[in-house]
């Protein structure tokens, strides 16, 4: 049953309050104006970039781990991203998935819906591209010897060899982890709330090696970056050259960018927010 407003609650929402404050939450986020979105679709998209540093420097040299242990510290970094988002009050196109339940409640129409999305994702594009241009031009690639960016360079060569199929069900899985962060944060009572809910699900996408598009319009276009304009005492650290990153091509970060949006947009909307609404709003008198 879902709280009447005049109750009073100090402990966190239960899942039927928990999917008002996520309609009423699309109801908000498709009134605002365009640049608002734009801005925060652009903060949303570099705080999802800097989780993604964060999780690349924290890595780098951690291959004596063993190799469950080291995925697992990737996630709890990389984590720090939807926690800057959700906190931060940001548009993330991923997490913003979850509006359908407000376009299902016909709170807001299937154009206004299209509209957000759009807008927030251009400016997650400008966010998390933007932010791989400042961290190439900050020389962090050289790092330790170059042992970050070719970290950066190796993350990045793996997601764009990843063929259609599997791809599409990695970033459909991504999205339902991402979104259930979210949908359990519209629970929360408190930050250190907040925290603690996004934390465990963003960990397990990451750890299990699924994709994000968000995170991927950073860690993809740093990676061609540092692969077109590293200079040769770069190569030199790592031993190596642009040629053992073959398959890592403006056209190969395209495809798994535009799949694992699709991917995401399926697992964020179809299978968290459609089914909850199912279950909890469709009903309503």
């Amino acid at each position: 049953m879902v709280t009447k407003p005049s109750e009073t609650r100090f402990d966190a929402l239960l899942p039927p309050d928990m999917a008002l404050a996520c309609e009423a939450a699309g109801s908000t986020k498709a009134g605002r104006d365009i640049l608002a979105l734009i801005i925060l679709g652009l903060l949303a998209g570099a705080f999802i970039a800097l989780g993604a540093i964060f999780m690349t420097v924290v890595v780098t040299g951690a291959g004596d781990l063993p190799w469950g242990v080291g995925r697992l510290l990737a996630g709890l970094v990389f984590s720090l991203g939807l926690i800057l988002v959700i906190v931060g009050g940001a548009e993330l196109f991923t997490g913003d998935s979850l509006m359908i339940v407000a376009c299902a409640s016909r709170r807001i129409t299937l154009a206004a819906l299209l509209r957000a999305w759009s807008l927030v994702y251009v400016g997650n594009i400008i966010g998390a591209i933007g932010t791989a241009a400042l961290v190439y031009l900050s020389g962090q690639h050289g790092f330790n010897d170059g042992a970050v960016g070719k970290t950066a360079l190796s993350i990045a060569s793996s997601k764009a060899s990843l063929e259609t199929v599997p791809l599409f069900f990695l970033a459909v899985l991504c999205n339902v982890l991402v979104c259930l962060a979210v949908w359990m944060s519209f629970g929360a009572r408190s930050i250190t709330d907040k925290i603690v809910v996004i934390v465990p699900p963003i960990a397990a996408f990451v750890a299990a090696g699924f994709e994000h598009s968000i995170a991927n319009l950073y860690f993809l276009p740093y990676a061609l970056a540092i692969k077109a304009w590293a200079g040769a005492d770069f190569w030199t650290a790592i031993g190596q050259d642009a040629t053992a990153y073959a398959g890592l091509t403006i056209s190969s970060a395209m495809h798994n960018i535009v799949v694992a949006t699709v991917g995401n947009l399926v697992g964020g909307s179809l299978m968290v927010g459609a089914v909850y609404w199912f279950v909890y709003l469709r009903r309503r008198d």
